[in-house]
């Protein structure tokens, strides 16, 4: 009985913690700025972690993976373009505090190179891949041992074909025989990001539709995030921006994604001055709250992606010479996958507003946030397998673990089945 019961604390243990370390989440936020940055903030490569060993007779055997390119500028050069006409207009107009003032001319200073590069990968982005692959190979080396085949798959976009050829030639380091074969086109959006493939591949599953009756994400930000504050500090009168499309929120929403966007391709903290941690911390909370919003239904429409990682892995369960399947695309798209599978609990929807902090948060989906199903085998051929999330061990709340965070693939395809009965395809 008492080795049942350590047994069972083994087991559950590791996901108690995990939800209950949740619950200090602004605490963790203000004590480290760079977790404020979000979804925009650079993939921490001094946050790699040390891996649960596999129960007794099991050995790693293939990888399923998806990637978020790593670092870029600004997605959009509207985040550029903006910012400049707003200053030029503060300037012009005569309205700029003397803070104002000094933050435009820094800005002015530094947007050229970004605004024409806008979306492309900047070198810290293939550096992060890099690491990562050399990571999953040093850890896993006996999936990739000998003349194996990895296939890997990107978006169209520039900062995800060149993110999986950085990841890919981390894996090469370690074994130059592996076969490694790169594809990219409009087809495969339809695996890699879904929603923005063709229209003709798009597809639809019942539960898309938003039916939550939560405050919606702008309400949220103009009760929470006290941006009125911020715009003081800027400017002496801040009613110019009416003349701006969709005004003084759109303004400060791009001025929050430069802020947490810069430092993927700016060493020097610039800027970070404008905001106090307190102003940061209310900030941070409102751009996680649509960052919620946006998984509730968002998750559904991550069902092909799920079908493609099954459907490939238990191709390569009968092809010994399989050693990874690759996936390199967008934060939406690893961020609809991961609260789709409720990994850590992410896809938890709390009853208040308040309360999406705790289950989720957008910081876990950096620029080159990587998820990996790592799969295991005994000479009997009993598959396990365990999911790692940015280089760390991760955790399905929904299954019983074998052992720490190694479940049975079984039990997996029991809950996935189960969800694909739930939210059948449309016609």
């Amino acid at each position: 009985m008492k080795k049942l019961i350590t047994l069972l604390l083994g087991a559950l243990l590791p996901c108690l913690l995990l939800h209950a370390q949740q619950y200090q989440v602004l605490e963790t936020v203000k004590a480290d700025i760079r977790k404020s940055y979000g979804m925009e903030g650079p993939h921490r490569l001094d946050e790699f972690g040390t891996l649960s060993k596999a129960p007794a007779g099991y050995k790693p055997f293939y990888i399923s993976h998806y990637g978020r390119h790593g670092s870029r500028y600004a997605w959009d050069s509207k985040t550029y373009t903006l910012l400049r006409d707003v200053f030029d207009k503060a300037a012009e107009l005569d309205v700029l505090t003397p803070y104002g003032k000094d933050f435009a001319r820094k800005y002015k200073e530094v947007y050229m190179e970004p605004y024409i590069n806008a979306g492309d990968l900047v070198p810290l982005g293939y550096d992060q891949h890099l690491a990562i692959g050399e990571f999953v190979y040093g850890q896993f080396p006996q999936v990739f041992k000998g003349r194996k085949k990895v296939e890997a798959i990107s978006s169209t976009g520039q900062r995800c074909i060149v993110s999986m050829g950085a990841f890919t030639l981390g894996l090469k380091g370690g074994n130059p025989k592996l076969t490694v074969r790169l594809h990219s086109d409009h087809v495969g959006m339809g695996i890699v990001a879904p929603p923005s493939a063709p229209s003709s591949l798009v597809r639809h599953f019942k539960g898309e539709k938003d039916e939550s009756e939560m405050e919606s994400i702008q309400a949220f930000f103009e009760r929470t995030s006290g941006y009125r504050e911020v715009l003081d500090k800027l400017f002496t009168d801040s009613r110019f921006l009416d003349s701006f499309k969709d005004g003084a929120a759109d303004f400060v929403h791009e001025l929050w994604q430069f802020l947490c966007g810069y430092h993927n391709y700016e060493p020097r903290p610039l800027f970070d001055d404008l905001l106090s941690p307190e102003q940061r911390l209310r900030f941070w909370e409102a751009d996680n709250y649509l960052s919620f919003r946006s998984d509730i239904t968002a998750r559904y429409t991550m069902i092909p992606l799920l079908q493609d990682i099954i459907q490939k892995a238990e191709a390569s369960f009968l092809d010994p010479n399989q050693a990874a399947h690759l996936r390199f695309g967008h934060d939406y798209i690893l961020e609809g996958l991961v609260t789709l599978i409720d990994l850590n609990g992410w896809g938890t929807i709390p009853e208040k507003p308040e309360q999406a902090k705790y289950w989720f948060q957008n910081y876990n989906i950096p620029m080159a946030a990587t998820l990996l199903f790592v799969f295991y085998k005994n000479k009997k051929g009993d598959i396990l397998f365990k999911v790692v999330m940015n280089e760390n061990d991760a955790y399905l709340p929904q299954l019983t673990p074998v052992q720490g965070n190694f479940y049975r693939w079984s039990d997996f395809r029991s809950w996935t089945d189960q969800l694909l009965k739930e939210h059948p395809e449309l016609s």
